[in-house]
């Protein structure tokens, strides 16, 4: 059992760094090589384990979850995070596209336009930055001539609408959430009867905003 939990921990490394090797654009978006790579990878890395019986897959499943705590744990310190989650990289600077951080990345040009374009940057000048983050996602900052205007910008005064919090889910009430408006399943009834609604089951979903308490319902309706 010890050898067969020695070699589970090391080949589930192994596979990280693996998948690591394979670039932050292979986390992004899977092209089919990089979900064939992956999916190869996963076949030769667990492949190569015997797994005999229900007790030691259980204990594999509880070892593996452990090991994915401890790395979570170990990526939250600062010197070591770089190396566990990567670092974010620079793929556009002043309108300009930083070819060897591309490069370094495998992170194919057309990738990038396919992607500054889907944020609706399809021109580089435009570009302030684009930085390639650690998850593979990327991040825009337009030049800041092309920032959205906002009412803050404009000195105007922004009314809260509230935030709707759900209190009816497919006919059943949501008590936890009328707590969080200090409400309870009796007032919710009240207000809905005072609205034509005597039967919360043939409600699908309503909501409270937290400001004043307005509701919003919407029921079964199957005409459509």
């Amino acid at each position: 059992m010890s050898i067969f939990l020695v070699k589970l921990i090391f080949i589930y490394i192994v596979f990280i760094v693996a998948i690591k090797i394979l670039g932050k654009s292979a986390l992004a978006q899977l092209t089919p090589h990089d979900f064939g790579a992956i999916l190869f990878l996963s076949y030769l890395a667990f492949g190569s384990i015997k797994v005999n019986g229900v007790t030691k897959g259980i204990i594999g499943i509880i070892v593996i979850t452990g090991v994915h705590l401890v790395i979570s744990k170990l990526s939250l310190l600062n010197w070591l995070n770089p190396f566990i989650m990567g670092k974010p990289t620079i793929l556009v600077k002043h309108g300009k596209i930083v070819y060897k951080n591309l490069r370094k990345n495998r992170y194919p040009l057309s990738e990038l336009l396919s992607s500054l374009r889907t944020a609706r940057y399809p021109d580089i000048q435009d570009i302030e930055y684009a930085i390639l983050e650690a998850t593979g996602e990327i991040s825009i900052l337009p030049r800041k001539e092309l920032v959205p205007v906002t009412p803050k910008d404009l000195h105007m005064k922004v009314e809260y609408h509230g935030f709707p919090i759900a209190v009816v889910i497919e006919g059943k009430v949501q008590k936890r959430n009328l707590k969080l408006i200090n409400k309870n399943e009796e007032w919710l009834k009240q207000e809905l009867k005072a609205k034509g609604y005597h039967q919360i089951k043939d409600i699908f979903y309503a909501s409270v905003r937290d400001t004043d308490h307005s509701l919003n319902i919407n029921t079964f309706d199957i005409s459509d």
